[in-house]
């Protein structure tokens, strides 16, 4: 299993950027797919995640601004971000929960972080 994840930049405060990510490989079933990030210094957190049922989750520093959809026929995850503040700057993590056959737990995975920088 794979994590394709892409859309980080540099945008200015106020700016909008918008990452998707991509689960492909041996995919039985995907309960969650979700974003964290992580800024220098600090701990990787929960930016949002929604589930295959629908119910989302977001970190109150982003409710508001952010907004997470998923396509189940695709794989496919987005997290539009609107109202960027600098304070958003981080290493933005795709992760998804998956299961890779009928008999197997879900398990966590990860893709490659993607930078996104928002200056003042």
């Amino acid at each position: 299993v794979q994590l394709q994840a892409s859309g980080g930049g540099l945008v200015q405060a106020g700016g909008s950027l918008r990452l998707s990510c991509v689960a492909s490989g041996s995919i039985f079933r995907i309960n969650d797919m979700g974003w964290y990030r992580q800024a220098p210094g600090k701990q990787r957190e929960l930016v949002a995640v929604i589930t295959s049922g629908g119910n989302i989750d977001y970190a109150d520093s982003v409710k508001g601004r952010f907004t997470i959809s998923g396509d189940n026929t695709k794989n496919t995850v987005i997290l539009q971000m609107n109202s960027l503040k600098p304070e958003d700057t981080a290493v933005y993590y795709c992760k998804a929960r998956i299961a890779t056959s009928r008999f197997d737990a879900s398990v966590n995975y990860w893709g490659k972080g993607t930078q996104v920088t928002v200056s003042s």
